[in-house]
């Protein structure tokens, strides 16, 4: 992704205010046009909640390039089950990256 970025955009995956909150699909559409709108310029584009294995890789190929995530993160209660579930959004989201390169 971006190796030097100059400046950054966020977009809520779900409506603000607490989290667990389900991600809104429009968002995707919403990152396409920001990436659309910034071009190659080094601006990163962060998607703050919503973040699952399934919703990463939507938004990664639509252009997003900072993933945040917290309740998909922390289900199943021990680190190794939360080192799994970061594993499998970033597996998620790498993937996606790569069918479009």
């Amino acid at each position: 992704m971006n190796s030097a970025p100059t400046a950054g955009g966020r977009v809520a995956g779900p409506t603000p205010g607490f989290g667990g909150q389900a991600f809104i699909p429009a968002v995707v559409e919403k990152v396409r046009r920001v990436k659309s709108m910034i071009g190659d310029r080094p601006i990163e584009i962060e998607i703050d909640g919503g973040v699952t294995p399934e919703t990463a890789p939507l938004v990664a190929a639509a252009g997003a390039n900072v993933l945040v995530a917290g309740s998909a993160v922390f289900k199943g209660g021990t680190p190794d089950v939360y080192t799994k579930n970061i594993a499998a959004i970033r597996d998620a989201a790498d993937l996606a990256v790569r069918k479009i390169a």
